[in-house]
């Protein structure tokens, strides 16, 4: 019997994101939890439970002022924890239960599982934490608390760990893997994760999917969600396919998988099928983004097959982490396939598809040296590489083996992750050296800002792309105009997730940004060029640069300050800057340089282009899967006349 609203208990469940971004990050963990928990006839007649879902831009004191200015407080607050909102929800659990002293407060996730005896110590509010997969652990505390049992007394439930009557810390037996995932309600079917807003609008920036759980890998530096070194399991194809198609009916733009090795399985092929179908059903999703097997096979080029030949925006991921043979054994990667990875690079080139490729600075047996010619080593053939500094993760045999590799860490000021400051083979000196060359090598080839130079660079000098980001990072440094300040983000020891994010936000709202750039262009880069080639590449660095997505938040005058007019076409809005002159043929040239066609001249033929970018970048700024998608694309150049467009012939000058 449904209990009547004042006699029903509340649950809160809490999830913070990391990025501070325009549109919310799709809570997804505590939506399994919520839709395990409601589908038990008992939790689901007697329990209110409800979702907090908090942006990376929340501070602890804006969440307290949401959460505990409401009419009531839960009987039960349980949080998702990871490394960056540990701190935070230590804190607001700390509010709790001074406001509730006999609530239970409940942590879990990848950063607390096993790590209870820390978390019982730093938060002495904290009454349980949840070891492995929480679904039906927290069901089966949710059922505990309504028969009346003590948060002290639970030893029957199997994945936690508690404190007993006297604050000694128990640990029950670990709970099997879910064998069946079909036995985990879907958070996207059963509603337990809200898809639109009040506006009618898909809410979140990308839409999360699970298809499997487990991974098969055991790398040193990894803790995927506690399966690693795990037989894989997968959800059914038919609520798949379900799920596809309520996202797509809600207008998702892109779907992320949170799966570690997508196109390992047969069934990652039905899956894409899917995908396809239902995009040619609704129109959406329009991009699709993965963490993709390790070991190519060949379910994975027919995948990939299927996405170019169905226009299927995505891109190709090669986690290698390191292309040092000494820091790959010590990561017990030495083995993968994935090392062998320029034959993939050059088929993905051949089939004109995007590829970005994953390097971790930091590891043992690395070096500075050996992580600058491996960086420019992969980055002949993938410019775009997401450079990650190393941060020991909880349950990993890094941290487990910590004194045998020589780890000196720090904790971050904000997050509880610890950050790799020096080992075995770096210094801390060496390690605040390079942090310059992180930030800006993210910042700009991994976010899409420049794309185009790398390969004309790569060709016609000898100028390494590692070169390149040094010397901006260093003139950027020692640059006294004011429109350099939101660059120089050195001050900390340390590139937290945040800088990446702040980067780029100086980067795009900063006007003057592009007249500096333009001058360390001249002042850095066309010294160094040789004087043959020195124009072209000159001209190669300005299409580039003004082909960067239009950054678009609320309230910023894109038409005034970028100088483009609004268009609509296909149901699309567009931003078009019109009549740009180049003194050569900068489609045709830069696309063969990226295809390394051996027949391309260099030869004047002044072209007048329109830029195309779709609008919308300024809710994705901070997602460099996505950005790709507001790049900047040529079109024959034409005048508008009485809201008719006219074709103007490209001028040639010989």
């Amino acid at each position: 019997m449904r209990k009547s609203k004042q006699d029903r208990r509340h649950v809160w469940l809490i999830q913070k994101g990391v990025w501070d971004m325009p549109k919310e990050s799709m809570p997804l963990a505590i939506g399994y939890i919520k839709a395990t928990a409601l589908a038990n006839e008992t939790i689901h007649d007697q329990m209110d439970i409800e979702i907090f879902n908090f942006d990376g831009g929340d501070g602890q004191i804006a969440m307290a002022n949401r959460l505990f200015t409401l009419d009531s407080l839960p009987d039960i607050m349980a949080f998702s924890v990871l490394g960056w909102n540990y701190r935070m929800f230590g804190a607001i659990a700390e509010t709790f239960k001074q406001l509730n002293p006999s609530g239970w407060v409940v942590f879990g996730g990848n950063h607390v599982a096993y790590q209870a005896e820390k978390v019982f110590r730093e938060f002495p509010c904290v009454d349980i934490v949840v070891n492995g997969e929480g679904e039906f652990v927290f069901r089966d505390l949710l059922l505990a608390y309504l028969d009346d049992r003590s948060r002290h007394d639970l030893s029957n439930i199997q994945g936690l760990s508690f404190k007993d009557e006297m604050g000694v810390l128990v640990t029950t037996p670990e709970r099997p893997r879910i064998a069946h995932l079909e036995e985990v309600p879907s958070p996207i079917l059963s509603g337990a994760v809200p898809l639109v807003d009040h506006h009618g609008d898909f809410r979140y920036d990308v839409a999360l999917m699970e298809t499997n759980r487990g991974c098969p890998y055991s790398c040193a530096f990894c803790y995927w969600g506690g399966a690693v070194g795990q037989k894989v399991r997968a959800f059914p194809q038919d609520r798949l396919r379900e799920e596809l198609e309520m996202l797509a009916f809600y207008k998702a733009p892109s779907v992320a998988l949170c799966d570690s090795n997508f196109g390992m399985l047969k069934a990652d092929m039905q899956f894409v099928e899917d995908l396809i179908h239902i995009r040619e059903k609704y129109g959406y999703p329009r991009s699709f983004i993965t963490s993709w097997a390790k070991n190519k096979s060949t379910t994975f080029y027919d995948i990939v097959q299927r996405l170019k030949e169905n226009d299927m925006h995505s891109s190709f991921t090669l986690a290698l982490q390191t292309l040092n043979d000494d820091a790959l054994t010590l990561m017990r990667r030495r083995n993968m396939r994935v090392n062998d990875w320029e034959g993939l690079v050059e088929w993905l080139d051949s089939q004109e598809l995007e590829c970005y490729a994953e390097m971790i600075w930091g590891a043992p047996g690395e070096t500075p040296k050996t992580f600058l010619a491996g960086y420019d080593r992969l980055a002949r053939y993938v410019p775009r590489i997401a450079t990650y500094p190393l941060i020991l993760i909880p349950n990993t045999a890094y941290t487990k083996n910590r004194d045998e590799h020589g780890f000196v860490t720090v904790r971050g000021e904000h997050d509880d992750f610890e950050y790799v400051v020096a080992n075995k083979d770096i210094s801390i000196e060496e390690n605040m050296s390079m942090q310059r060359f992180l930030l800006w090598a993210r910042g700009i080839p991994e976010h899409h800002v420049l794309r185009e130079i790398w390969a004309p660079l790569r060709e016609l000098t000898d100028i390494t792309q590692s070169q390149v980001l040094l010397s901006m990072a260093n003139w950027f440094s020692s640059c006294t105009d004011p429109a350099a300040e939101g660059l120089n983000l050195r001050q900390e020891l340390l590139l937290r997730p945040s800088m990446v994010p702040a980067f780029l936000h100086n980067l795009y709202s900063e006007p003057g940004c592009n007249r500096l750039f333009a001058q360390w262009w001249k002042e850095e880069m066309e010294p160094r060029l040789p004087a043959e080639v020195s124009e072209f590449l000159g001209e190669v660095f300005r299409y580039d640069w003004m082909t960067k997505p239009i950054y678009d938040p609320e309230g910023r005058d894109v038409l005034a300050l970028d100088q483009v007019e609004v268009v609509h076409e296909n149901g699309e809005t567009y931003y078009v800057r019109r009549g740009q002159q180049f003194a050569y043929d900068m489609p045709t040239l830069v696309s063969a340089f990226k295809r390394r066609s051996p027949d391309y001249k260099l030869e004047k033929k002044c072209v007048t282009l329109d830029i195309w970018y779709k609008a919308g970048f300024g809710d994705y700024i901070d997602n460099h899967e996505t950005a790709g998608l507001f790049v900047g694309q040529p079109r024959t150049h034409s005048v508008v006349l009485s809201n008719i467009e006219a074709v103007t012939v490209i001028e040639t000058v010989s």
